[in-house]
């Protein structure tokens, strides 16, 4: 199976929530602020203020709300990247790892 078989039989596979919500990416041991545009089981969709590559990792801190649960945590890499008229990036990300 090729890689936009996989790509497209991937996005039928997982169900993306839409959000916008605030979340620290954390590169380098840079903390960067970001929008989280989307988000499924297996990655998500970021906007930053970055100069980010195609596979980079990267860590994902999405705060929670609620005492009672656990923020997201995850190790995540780069495979898609789109710089926009702002100059801000629009990243997709892979989840590697949850922590």
């Amino acid at each position: 199976m090729s890689r936009n078989d996989r790509d497209y039989s991937e996005k039928r596979d997982f169900i993306r929530m839409r959000l916008e919500v605030p979340v620290t990416l954390v590169h380098a041991g840079r903390e960067i602020p970001a929008i989280c545009l989307d988000l499924s089981s297996s990655g998500m969709q970021l906007e930053a203020d970055c100069a980010l590559s195609v596979g980079d990792r990267v860590r994902v801190l999405i705060p929670s709300a609620h005492a009672q649960l656990k923020g997201l945590d995850a190790e995540a890499e780069v495979v898609r990247l789109v710089t926009l008229d702002s100059g801000r990036q629009a990243l997709g990300l892979a989840i590697v790892n949850l922590s």
